[in-house]
């Protein structure tokens, strides 16, 4: 179904009936964007009634990085069984579904093939709907989720999307209605966690890795650039961070480093991050004055400094803050499921004709 313009009225209708559950009716939801196979069920009213995420670590982390092609091998091989068991966990058959989604832009263009055309298959084949799914607006729609953040996450807010792919700060206006104030220029934040952490020897994925051992050093140990920081507008840019990070490793004797030198420059890195990210969520604010939330989503939200750092720059502009649980931080099939929902209560929605799209931003969708 292609994007059609929709009245005011019939979107509060279709919005009261997500909240009564009239409306959707059980939607099935798949992710396969990256290296997580992703299946979730969700009611008409937002609950989940099951979820799974197989997790691929084991299956890159030997090549320091997600190989594309064994990613899509990986979503070919789980998807069947990964949904066949949602659905039985949540006591549901395809024919009790309204509508199956799936994430197909943006992302790795094998592994969006991959879902994109399972779901559509499993649609055509029920006689179901399909809906395309844009993953980053799943990201930014994820704290509308009921009972997710205290007083709900009315429009509009001021969404950080941070992940190993993707970098911005986005003005969320509405279902479909996206501005982007700033974004990235090289690197994005979990991309430079990734290296820094394969600089450092703690392995792959570089966030989680990095946060642990930062634990045990000092934040102020190394002398590091805070790219960005104080200059106009909320651009980031992380290459020139993790350059530095490069260049005091290659002054160090050869061979492992030792472990009080890794924890230092870690927490010296991370110490940088946070610093950058608040500076440069600070300007978002001040550039969003009607923004009363901020929300952070993508993997890299899950990192217990920046979400304290956001928060207190949340305060300081009167808004509140959200941060999703870690399990919805990182790719999920609810995040999926939601936004489905939230495009089928207004009526706004890609059917069976949307390609897999490996670009996609979020300025380009429809509501």
């Amino acid at each position: 179904m292609p994007y059609e313009p929709v009245s005011r009225e019939r979107k509060a209708a279709g919005l009261m009936q997500i909240v009564t559950g009239e409306a959707a009716g059980p939607v099935l939801a798949i992710e396969s964007s990256c290296d997580e196979t992703a299946a979730a069920v969700l009611a008409g009213d937002g609950r989940v009634l099951a979820e799974n995420v197989l997790s691929q670590l084991a299956d890159h982390a030997r090549f320091g990085g997600v190989v594309p092609e064994i990613a899509a091998r990986a979503h070919l091989a789980a998807l069947p069984g990964l949904v066949a068991e949602t659905l039985r966990q949540a006591g549901l058959r395809v024919a009790d579904l309204r509508a199956i989604a799936a994430t197909t832009g943006p992302g790795l263009i094998g592994g969006l093939i991959v879902g994109s055309s399972f779901g559509k298959g499993m649609a055509i084949a029920a006689g179901k709907l399909f809906v395309g799914i844009n993953h980053l607006e799943a990201h930014a729609l994820t704290a509308r989720l009921p009972g997710l953040v205290a007083g709900g996450a009315e429009f509009p807010y001021l969404a950080l999307l941070i992940s190993g792919g993707h970098c911005q700060c986005v003005a969320v206006e509405g279902v479909g209605r996206y501005r982007k104030l700033g974004g990235t220029i090289d690197d994005s934040v979990g991309e430079a966690f990734d290296k820094v952490g394969k600089l450092l020897g703690v392995g792959w994925p570089g966030g989680p890795a990095i946060e642990a051992i930062a634990r045990e050093g000092d934040p102020a140990a190394v002398a590091l650039p805070r790219p960005m920081k104080g200059r106009a507008g909320c651009d980031f840019s992380w290459s020139g961070l993790k350059t530095a990070v490069a260049q005091m490793v290659a002054k160090l004797p050869a061979g492992a480093l030792p472990r009080a030198t890794v924890a230092d420059l870690a927490a010296s890195f991370q110490q940088a991050v946070v610093e950058v990210m608040a500076d440069r969520v600070d300007h978002a604010l001040a550039m969003m004055p009607n923004a009363r939330l901020l929300v952070v989503g993508g993997g890299v939200a899950a990192n217990r400094g920046i979400r304290a750092s956001l928060e207190t720059v949340a305060v300081q502009h009167g808004a509140r803050f959200a941060a999703p649980p870690a399990r919805l931080c990182t790719d999920n099939a609810v995040m999926v499921g939601w936004t489905a929902l939230e495009r089928l209560a207004a009526g706004v929605y890609d059917g069976l004709e949307v390609p897999p799209r490996p670009r996609w931003p979020l300025e380009e969708l429809g509501g």
